[in-house]
């Protein structure tokens, strides 16, 4: 890869940036572009996140905190429009039946009442589209759990937000104590989309001429910038160019085949598992590592995947995956979707998990600064133009996907109710499965979401997940909760 100033850049990633979203009505590229592949419902991004109550939540409370939420964050009351002719993005409108009482659903399960009842609804719930003529989005509360347990069951499509953003909402939505957390003079957190009338016809030249109209208002700042530089130094711009364009075909080429030799099957069936991680344990098999939370987090997985194709008899040298990478910074808003997603491979043998964890950090920083990465709405843009069937291919051959969210440090409460574990089970996107880690207090909350026609063994590939964080953990000098718990 050649190498560039990583500030040259920075005025046409601005200009892309705003020429992208520039009427906020509509979805953004990188948005549409994943609403386009949910033609294949392989492809469905789905986001399904649970929390796990001491008791059963007050019903008064928790709807009083739910219109909070969307008063707070007005794109839960807005539906999508989608364009006849698929042309420009879909647009956001309010939605004028909008009845908090549809999104807001609850239930008391009966026998057997444990934990698999709950992993067996978030798969049912993961697995069935969304009413697109509503909001993307439904909240369930399951009473009646063993030990006076309660689960709150969330499904959000992920054009309202990412991991980030979902967990910047929950932060100023949730209580801080049990008895409750005063909030006083809040407003919108969310710079959301202008309202649309749900009734006003599309009409894309409209958004063709804002796109364009604002591109050129602020495309002569770049060119005069870089217009200087060229004049300056033109070895300089153009070894800039090649590595900016190489990087982007990096970004967006096919992949027509797994490295897996085992998870080769595709379905939209799904099944889902946890697994509880101490954070401080982890957090300190990455500082022996001289790596990151993230870099130990993707070592136990390859580790484990290593043992799992072993189980299967097979031998791999290294697995793809993909990597979401947050373009989210301090100046944006609250919330929305701010991510970019990598494909890449990564070794799952090296010489014992402190070198693996070295691998793992080079690789993917290698990626994270990829020139290309703050240019991918313009990627998306441009994929866009492509037959939905293609975008589909180029993430169906991808092993599997993983990515980490920081979640709080503190202890959570919803309507009197104590978070206890907070999971994600986040989409495949076309890989054999999803395995997504959130921080929550004292332990890294691990949710794996997979493909069933991939993965027919859910509990051999946990089983081995579990061996791989028990192999990075053992890194460990000092710290003495290494217990690596497959949850029940």
């Amino acid at each position: 890869m050649g190498t560039s100033d990583p500030q040259s850049f920075d005025c046409e990633s601005e200009v892309i940036d705003q020429f992208m979203n520039t009427n906020r009505r509509y979805m953004t590229q990188p948005d549409f572009m994943s609403w386009r592949m949910e033609e294949n419902p392989i492809l469905r991004s789905t986001i399904v996140a649970v929390a796990v109550l001491d008791r059963s939540p007050d019903q008064t409370r928790f709807v009083d905190m739910m219109r909070r939420a969307v008063d707070l964050v007005p794109i839960f009351r807005r539906k999508v429009i989608a364009d006849p002719m698929g042309l420009v993005p879909p647009r956001w409108a309010d939605d004028r039946d909008f009845d908090l009482s549809w999104h807001l659903r609850r239930f008391t399960v009966s026998e057997p009442r444990s934990w698999d009842v709950v992993l067996d609804f978030a798969r049912t719930i993961e697995m069935a589209a969304f009413d697109k003529n509503r909001p993307l989005w439904e909240f369930t509360v399951l009473d009646g759990l063993d030990n006076g347990r309660s689960a709150l069951v969330m499904k959000v499509h992920h054009s309202l937000t990412d991991g980030v953003g979902g967990m910047q909402i929950t932060r100023e939505i949730v209580d801080f104590t049990r008895e409750g957390t005063p909030r006083q003079g809040q407003t919108n957190l969310l710079t959301t989309p202008e309202n649309g009338d749900s009734s006003e016809p599309a009409n894309r030249l409209f958004w063709y001429r804002d796109t364009v109209g604002d591109l050129a208002r602020r495309a002569p700042a770049a060119l005069v910038r870089n217009g200087s530089r060229l004049a300056r130094s033109p070895r300089s711009v153009y070894r800039d160019a090649v590595a900016v364009g190489g990087s982007a075909m990096r970004l967006a080429r096919p992949v027509v085949s797994t490295r897996s030799p085992v998870m080769t099957n595709r379905s939209t069936r799904r099944h889902c598992a946890v697994l509880d991680v101490p954070v401080a344990a982890l957090a300190e098999a990455a500082t022996a590592g001289g790596c990151s939370i993230n870099d130990a987090f993707l070592t136990a997985v390859l580790v484990g995947m290593a043992d799992y194709h072993q189980l299967h008899g097979a031998e791999i040298s290294e697995l793809r995956m993909t990597l979401p990478i947050s373009l989210r910074t301090d100046s944006d808003p609250v919330g929305g979707n701010r991510i970019t997603l990598a494909r890449f491979a990564l070794p799952t043998e090296a010489g014992g998990p402190a070198e693996l964890m070295h691998r793992v950090h080079t690789t993917v920083e290698t990626w994270r600064n990829e020139p290309a990465v703050p240019l991918s709405p313009t990627i998306a843009g441009a994929l866009n133009l492509l037959p939905a069937s293609m975008l589909g291919s180029m993430l169906e051959h991808v092993d599997f996907v993983a990515s980490d969210v920081v979640g709080s440090d503190v202890p959570l409460f919803v309507a009197g109710s104590e978070i206890m574990r907070y999971y994600a089970f986040s989409p495949t996107l076309g890989s054999a499965f999803n395995v997504t880690l959130m921080s929550y207090t004292t332990r890294c909350c691990v949710g794996i979401n997979a493909d069933a026609d991939a993965v027919p063994d859910l509990a051999a590939l946990t089983a081995s997940l579990a061996e791989g964080f028990r192999a990075v953990l053992g890194l460990c000098a000092e710290t003495t909760d290494k217990t690596v718990v497959v949850a029940s």
